[in-house]
C-alpha cells in the first residue's frame, strides 16, 4: 500500500513573479511548502536566470495543467550581439565572436521567417530528453549533442526597443515548447551577428499576467498561516480560455464517478477539451460529444 502524502488538501492557483536565481522546480517546493500542500505542480518552466510568471497549480488544478502549459505565453528578452555562448545565453562560454552588428531594419526584415509555424531546434542546455536523459546533464558531461528540430507556433515576434547597437529588445508570443535562447541564437545567426540572451522575461501565460503576480516574499511573509490562501486563486481561474460544459447537479454526480454526462449549454464544438461546471465549480476535463463530456480528468473537491 502507497505512503499518502502528508499536507493539506488545497486546491487552486498561486501566481508567483519568478525572480532570477531559482529553478521552477525550487519555486514549486517553496510555494508548496508555504501552503502546507499535498500536491503541486507548475505549467511552464522558467530558466533559472529568467524572470516572470510562473503559475503553480495546487491540489486537484494540477489536474488542469496540460491546459495551461498548452496556451500561448509571451515572452520579453533582450538579445546581445557579437557574441554566442554554449548555453545560448550569458551564464555559458563565448564560442563564437563578431564585429557585426544588424540595422533595426534588418532585424525586422528578418522577423517573419521566425513567425508562424517554424522548425526550431532546442538549446543543447535544455531540458529535452535525450535516450531518457535531460539534455542539460549530458551537455555538462560534454557529450556532444545532435538535437532534432522541434514545431513551434509562433504568434508574434515584434522589435520592441534598441538600448544599443549591440542589443535588441524583442516581444515573443508562441505556443508550447518554445526556447527564447533558440530564437536569439537563430536570429542572430541569420542577421550574420553571432547573439545570445541576456535577459528574459515571462509577462503572460494563457488567462494570467505578471501584473497580478505575487512573490516569493510575499508568500513567505504568510507562510503557513490562515492569512496565506488569500494568495490563492480558485482552479476556475486557469481555465477561462478552455471551453465550459454547464452540466446540472445529476450530471455531475456522473462525472463525479468518472462517467459522460449531458452538457446543458457549452461553446465547446464537437471533439473539443472542456471543463464541466455546475453552478460555476469546476467538476472535470474531457472531450465534448454529441452533447455529452467524456471525463478523462474528475477533480475530487469536498464542498
Amino acid at each position: 500500500m502507497g505512503r499518502r502524502k502528508s499536507g493539506r488538501d488545497v486546491t487552486g492557483w498561486v501566481i508567483i513573479d519568478k525572480p532570477a536565481g531559482i529553478g521552477s522546480t525550487d519555486v514549486v517546493g517553496k510555494v508548496r511548502w508555504a501552503f502546507q500542500a499535498k500536491k503541486a505542480g507548475h505549467a511552464g518552466t522558467l530558466d533559472p536566470d529568467a524572470t516572470g510568471l510562473l503559475a503553480v497549480a495546487l491540489g486537484e488544478a494540477t489536474k488542469t495543467v496540460s491546459l495551461l502549459t498548452d496556451a500561448l505565453k509571451a515572452y520579453e528578452f533582450t538579445m546581445r550581439f557579437g557574441a554566442s555562448t554554449t548555453t545560448d545565453d550569458a551564464s555559458g562560454d563565448v564560442i563564437a565572436t563578431s564585429d557585426a552588428r544588424p540595422g533595426d531594419a534588418e532585424i525586422r526584415a528578418a522577423l517573419p521567417d521566425f513567425t508562424g509555424d517554424i522548425m526550431q531546434v532546442p538549446p543543447d542546455v535544455s531540458a529535452v530528453k535525450v535516450d531518457g536523459q535531460r539534455a542539460y546533464d549530458l551537455a555538462r558531461e560534454g557529450v556532444a549533442l545532435e538535437l532534432e528540430a522541434r514545431p513551434l507556433h509562433v504568434e508574434s515576434l515584434d522589435l520592441v526597443a534598441r538600448p544599443s547597437a549591440d542589443e535588441a529588445v524583442l516581444r515573443m508570443v508562441c505556443g508550447k515548447g518554445g526556447y527564447v535562447r533558440a530564437i536569439a541564437r537563430d536570429l542572430g545567426a541569420a542577421l550574420g551577428s553571432p547573439a545570445h540572451v541576456v535577459s528574459l522575461r515571462r509577462i503572460w501565460s494563457g488567462p494570467f499576467d505578471v501584473e497580478d503576480a505575487v512573490t516569493l516574499e510575499q508568500v513567505e511573509a504568510l507562510a503557513r498561516t490562515p492569512e496565506i490562501d488569500t494568495l490563492l486563486r480558485p482552479v476556475e481561474a486557469g481555465l477561462v480560455e478552455v471551453p465550459c460544459a454547464r452540466v446540472t447537479a445529476l450530471a455531475a454526480e456522473r462525472l463525479a464517478h468518472g462517467n459522460p454526462a449531458e452538457v446543458t449549454s457549452t461553446d465547446a464544438e464537437y471533439g473539443d477539451i472542456a471543463w464541466a461546471a455546475h453552478e460555476g465549480r469546476a467538476l472535470a476535463i474531457g472531450t465534448y460529444r454529441a452533447g455529452h463530456l467524456h471525463p478523462t480528468r474528475v477533480l475530487n473537491r469536498p464542498r
